[in-house]
């Protein structure tokens, strides 16, 4: 069993990225594998441990103080861990995680996600770190990285540590890889 940790948007958005959490939820839980998320049960990430949970999954939440109302702490979560910081938060979530998944969001979770990548490309960990992207969300961003690549920005090994997909399922199965 692996600790999956999915970073995704805590605010309003669309229902089909609210579709797309749930999804990814149950289909970590399916296969076995526990949900580390930011903590919060309200938007993607509310419906991303709420369906984990029905699936018969098992959740860890981590989220600062500072944002237990903000956020509307996941009171359901099988362990909710309440730190004193975001830097906090993002270490632990990190720690307790094997592989991360990213789905689409907002300022947050791009810094987690380039957190978690930058972490991985140098060296200071081996985790896979995938973007999953079926509504070509980050196609805009992608593009960016590529053009920074032709100009020696961003290298190649830099984007070939980034697994991107469109697929739930590749998605799990490449965040699960060891």
């Amino acid at each position: 069993m692996s600790a999956v940790c999915v970073y995704c948007a805590s605010g309003p958005v669309e229902q089909r990225f609210l579709d797309l959490a749930s999804e990814v939820g149950a289909a970590l839980a399916r296969a076995g594998h526990v949900v580390v998320s930011g903590g919060g049960n309200v938007s993607m990430m509310g419906a991303l441990v709420t369906s984990a949970r029905a699936a018969g999954g098992n959740t860890i939440g981590i989220i600062p103080k500072a944002l237990i109302e903000r956020e509307v702490a996941d009171l359901g979560s099988d362990e909710l861990v309440i730190t004193e910081t975001m830097r906090e938060r993002k270490r632990i979530m990190d720690e307790r995680a094997d592989g991360f998944i990213t789905l689409p969001g907002g300022i947050g979770t791009l810094e987690e996600l380039f957190e978690t990548w930058t972490g991985g490309y140098l060296g200071m960990h081996e985790k896979p770190v995938v973007l999953l992207d079926p509504f070509d969300f980050y196609a805009p961003l992608l593009g960016w990285l590529r053009e920074l690549s032709t100009t020696g920005f961003v290298s190649q090994r830099s984007l070939d540590r980034l697994l991107v997909t469109a697929s739930v399922d590749e998605a799990i199965e490449l965040a699960t890889q060891r």
